[in-house]
């Protein structure tokens, strides 16, 4: 699908949909469950294919409005009777592996071609020193993989640098264990609010894990069961950057986002970057909402190491404000559903931008930057897609995205929710 962005006032009051980080994980708690209901989860690609990893492990999931009825496997997965396909959720197929690693049996993962690029080594790795048998076919680290369990528990060494998903799938996995699981970082974690808020929804679902002065340490026999049978999923501050990244850049008066609740996602450094970068903003927590207006922005710099999904923004972001933004400690954004870096510095390149891109670091100069409409090109990453969408709307004439259907990953109604802020969106 294309989509055509023009330059563009926003005003109003727009939702934030529901957070895929939390949706994809209570689904699986609720799997590892012997049943829950998971309400306001948010649906879309990439957590359908979460249910399905449910499903294959032997649980049953039902759509019934706006709540998913999820009968879980009691801890207990089966080996599932065909290949689990991913499609092109790196969140499913990690989490899918550590559990894999507990079945009494053989599971294969497999995923589209984005998802059979991206590296799973290390989780495998610690699979084996947890005494089963997990391997990449083609024998790079990549998908399709092979995991034979089961395993009991015990202890890991997994560097930090490569995916805080390795670890969320081992502490999840391992409260179900006999022994438990003890896992020793070999270098620093990157994105590790991410673990934070695997261990916020373990908590919420009634497993007790903890931080370590080396890692992180669950314990074995633990059992999911949310209060009351239930878990409802926060907003997600993710998806509110485009909005609020909106708002500072063309709100006119102002645009409230609703649903920004503090939690422990990362991602909501986002309000941080807008006002170090000079938004006019109110962020009322209490009641989850942000007031944000037109603002003269200057650039910034930011160290995404723990909030690689905000890359996109900021640098669209950056495009648009006056000065040099530089966006730091960002190498392992390219092992996402694209390379982040190239891909925010290549289409912004298109629209105008100076763009200068390093290995672990993309530089905007904005104030030598003049964005004009362009054709653009999603490349297969939802978050590429919007970022692009936010930038159009300060560029002179109008801006094409190919690829747009994309946003159904995390944000199905993203351009729905455009239109409503007053973008004459149009697509074909």
């Amino acid at each position: 699908m294309q989509v055509t962005v023009p330059q563009s006032r926003v005003h109003g009051d727009a939702q934030v949909p529901p957070s895929k980080s939390y949706t994809h994980r209570a689904i699986l708690a609720a799997g590892y469950s012997e049943g829950a209901l998971v309400r306001r989860p948010l649906k879309s690609a990439d957590t359908q294919e979460t249910m399905g990893v449910v499903e294959a492990f032997g649980g049953d999931v039902a759509v019934v409005e706006n709540t998913l009825e999820i009968d879980g496997f009691a801890g207990a997965p089966e080996a599932p009777p065909d290949v689990i396909d991913c499609g092109n959720s790196g969140t499913t197929m990690r989490l899918a592996t550590g559990a894999a690693a507990l079945v009494d049996g053989g599971t294969v993962l497999t995923g589209d071609v984005s998802l059979r690029s991206r590296p799973q080594a290390p989780l495998l790795d610690a699979i084996e020193q947890l005494g089963a048998r997990a391997r990449s076919t083609r024998g790079n680290g990549q998908a399709p993989l092979v995991v034979e369990g089961p395993v009991e528990g015990g202890s890991v060494t997994i560097p930090g640098d490569v995916s805080s998903q390795f670890v969320s799938a081992l502490l999840m996995a391992g409260a179900v264990t006999a022994e438990g699981v003890d896992i020793e970082l070999s270098t620093e974690l990157k994105s590790a609010p991410y673990v934070d808020i695997t261990l916020e929804l373990l908590d919420d679902f009634g497993v007790t894990a903890t931080e370590t002065e080396t890692g992180y340490r669950v314990a074995g026999g633990q059992t999911y069961e949310p209060p009351e049978g239930e878990y409802a999923v926060p907003g997600d501050f993710s998806s509110a950057s485009y909005l609020l990244a909106a708002g500072a850049l063309a709100g006119d008066p102002e645009v409230e986002v609703r649903g920004v609740y503090p939690s422990a996602q990362g991602d909501s450094a986002i309000l941080d970057v807008l006002e170090a970068m000079g938004a006019d903003l109110d962020w009322h927590r209490d009641d989850g909402r942000a007031v944000v207006r037109r603002s003269e922005l200057s650039g910034t710099t930011v160290d995404v190491g723990d909030t690689p999904d905000l890359l996109p923004t900021i640098a669209a972001l950056g495009a648009a404000a006056d000065g040099t933004t530089e966006i730091v400690n960002a190498e392992h954004v390219r092992y996402k559903e694209t390379d982040r870096v190239s891909a925010m510095a290549e289409e912004l390149a298109k629209m105008g931008a100076a763009v200068e891109e390093k290995r672990d670091a993309l530089i905007v100069h904005g104030g030598e930057s003049d964005l004009e409409g362009a054709a653009v090109e999603g490349l297969g990453d939802h978050r590429v897609v919007m970022a692009l969408a936010v930038a159009a709307l300060v560029a002179e004439g109008e801006t094409t995205i190919t690829g747009a259907e994309d946003v159904d990953v995390s944000f199905p109604g993203f351009f729905d929710t455009l239109y409503e802020l007053g973008v004459s969106v149009s697509r074909e």
